[in-house]
């Protein structure tokens, strides 16, 4: 049986200045300037839409990601943020993280994002070297970047993030290594430090630049864990270091495997229906121009998720938690005994990638380097249905 998930709300905002060559995002250059009123009526009206799947909660976290939100005003950012209250039960400790990039707004506004409702800045820096900035399409400089987090720091935030990347084009580990030192000088409580990967669909997939070997880009990854440990921030999750009590709650739902709301132009939703026994993942129509069309619907698809995927889908999620997770988060939040999944369990003990210490189950340090190939243990078989 299915008990009561907690609810976030993603809101999605679509536009960028221009599309990074790594960016896999449903995100899309402005070219005739942002429509924000009407994208602001689009989304509450797509809030309200989505009600229904609300069932008597109250929301933990609000996440307004994109595309480039700091494209939006302030006063955009709180109309939206003061319907959604309207709207929706809050609660009472809300976290409410808008991200934001250094080349896209004036940084005075900072204060005023924070005066609007924002409570958590996540800052999209990925370097502070002006010539891996250029290669990463970015259309800020260093300066800009340290300007930037400057502002932050007057705006008196209870938390801010800096995302970083390594293993990038013609990146040395001692030019890996600056960027993060750079970072950690303005004492983020929380960075987001992960490894450049080449998706499908992306300028760089058809036209790869030169990367680092692998070799070099486990020695990064070695090295910045370490000096991040000596700022007081810890890994708890495979790319997210924050210090104690500082993690993004909003994203810990999401690898808690729990259930959210999806607002705006190709976001993503899941909802568990308590009542009915089932999982659903959904998505909104895609493209803005159709989003905003009154003859397209917001909803573009659904999907229920099966019975025999619902384990890979849980640890999917999950198993990014460096905690791991416990036998009865995995039974509450999936709806099936963990003695449905034992033969695969005892499998990734046996091969230690995992182990089950006082109910809670943990990836060892071999499963978090190996994690995908840990993932693959939990691809679909047959399974119980759900009762």
């Amino acid at each position: 049986m299915l008990n009561p998930i907690p609810l976030s709300l993603y809101i999605h905002i679509p536009w960028c200045v221009k599309k990074c060559p790594y960016c896999d995002f449903n995100s899309h250059a402005i070219k005739e300037g942002i429509p924000e009123t009407l994208y602001i009526e689009k989304i509450l009206s797509d809030l309200k839409q989505d009600l229904p799947f609300v069932q008597g909660r109250s929301i933990k976290s609000i996440f307004i990601g994109g595309g480039t939100p700091s494209l939006f005003s302030p006063k955009g950012i709180g109309e939206i943020l003061d319907n959604v209250a309207a709207i929706l039960p809050l609660e009472r400790d809300i976290e409410i993280t808008m991200e934001a990039n250094p080349g896209t707004l004036e940084h005075k506004a900072f204060s005023d994002y924070r005066l609007a409702g924002i409570t958590r800045l996540s800052l999209g820096a990925q370097s502070f070297q002006d010539d891996k900035l250029e290669t990463l399409g970015r259309i800020h400089k260093s300066e800009e970047i340290k300007r930037a987090l400057e502002c932050i720091l007057v705006a008196n935030f209870k938390s801010f993030n800096i995302d970083l990347m390594y293993g990038l084009p013609n990146q040395s580990i001692d030019d890996a290594i600056s960027d993060l030192k750079t970072a950690l000088s303005f004492s983020p409580s929380h960075v987001s430090w992960y490894n450049l990967t080449i998706e499908p669909n992306t300028i760089f997939y058809h036209k790869q630049p030169p990367l680092p070997a692998d070799d070099i880009i486990a020695e990064m990854q070695a090295t910045g864990e370490d000096l991040l440990n000596v700022y007081g921030l810890r890994q708890y999750e495979v790319s997210a270091f924050s210090l104690s009590g500082q993690q993004c709650q909003h994203n810990l739902n999401y690898w808690e495997f729990g259930d959210y709301l999806g607002i705006g132009a190709g976001a993503h939703g899941k909802i568990t229906d308590i009542e009915k026994n089932k999982i659903t993942r959904y998505w909104k129509t895609r493209y803005p121009q159709s989003y905003l069309n009154p003859n397209y619907p917001f909803m573009a698809g659904t999907k229920t998720i099966p019975t025999n995927e619902l384990p890979l889908e849980f640890m999917l999620n999950a198993l990014r938690l460096t905690s791991g997770t416990s036998v009865s988060q995995f039974e509450q939040r999936t709806g099936l005994p963990i003695s449905s999944i034992k033969p695969t369990l005892e499998k990734a003990i046996l091969q230690d990638f995992l182990v089950i210490e006082n109910q809670k189950i943990m990836p060892t340090e071999l499963g978090k380097r190996f994690l995908n190939d840990l993932l693959t243990l939990f691809f679909p078989t047959k399974l119980p249905e759900i009762a």
